[in-house]
This record gives C-alpha cells, structure tokens and sequence, in this order.
C-alpha cells in the first residue's frame, strides 16, 4: 500500500513542475487514479509521457505497493492560447 501523497511526491521528484492529482480508488491504496499536468510533456507522445510517470513510480511497481494505475497525462496549455 502506498499514500497518494507519496505517489505524488514521488512523481513530483521527477517531474518538479508537475500538477498532480491522486485518487484511491478502492481505498486499498493499490489500484490509483493519478491525473499529471506538466510542461515535460509537451511535445511528447502519450506513450512517452506515460513512460516518465511510470519511470517515476518504478519502486513501488516494483515492491508490488501499486497494483493498477489509471493514468491521465496534459501539458499546460501555452502562453496565448
């Protein structure tokens, strides 16, 4: 099990200008909701700013502590539009 605070520090390590919003979605702390808005993915593929969010959350993947992750990734819209 892991926090949502701690899902979103650790993404926020990675990615520092990140906007992010956690949800448990079973209240096991296991299967998450996550939403990140960050200017690192501008640009960017889907796929590949998938890639950098799960690169962020690689430890607790790998210890079992997240299970299922919903994942919603945007850029901030650009300065003018």
């Amino acid at each position: 099990m892991v926090t949502p605070a701690a899902v979103e520090a650790a993404i926020c390590a990675a990615l520092p200008d990140a906007h992010v919003a956690v949800e448990d979605l079973t209240g096991s702390g296991d299967h998450l909701q996550v939403s990140v808005t960050s200017a690192a993915f501008a640009g960017v593929s889907r796929v590949r700013q998938h890639q950098l969010v799960y690169a962020a959350l690689k430890n607790e993947f790998a210890s079992a502590a997240i299970h299922a992750l919903a994942l919603t990734t945007t850029a901030p819209p650009t300065q003018g539009t």
